[in-house]
């Protein structure tokens, strides 16, 4: 596989915008461990280009990527940005990877609440 199977994006629901500048990092479950793949920041749009690191998925068949994800929204200095106080200094979403569709996980924003949805 050479193109990125999993995306992400955020959208600030609060301020009706994206929310640029944001660390997030990729982990994959290796049996009682989560391991870093690798990490990237939300651009003008709130979304990723692509992950700084691709080895974990290029040249690879999409099957021997079948396993257990966590992307980690660090959202503490986007709120610092905006200058509010938010509830959530950071969020995390576990999905499965299981099938051959694309997957994109998009973080809804806002100081007191998150929400997500498998995007396409």
């Amino acid at each position: 596989m050479n193109h990125n199977p999993i995306t992400t994006h955020i959208l600030d629901s609060s301020l009706g915008k994206p929310a640029v500048g944001v660390t997030i990092k990729l982990l994959v479950l290796d049996g009682d461990n989560w391991q870093l793949l690798s990490s990237a920041v939300t651009n003008s749009d709130g979304r990723i280009d692509g992950w700084e690191q691709t080895e974990w998925y290029e040249d690879k068949g999409i099957e021997s990527l079948f396993a257990t994800y966590k992307i980690c929204f660090e959202l503490e200095s986007y709120w610092e940005q905006q200058s509010l106080s938010a509830f959530y200094p950071s969020a995390e979403i576990c999905f499965r990877l299981q099938d051959e569709r694309h997957h994109h996980i998009p973080l809804l924003l806002s100081p007191y609440s998150y929400s997500t949805y498998r995007g396409s």
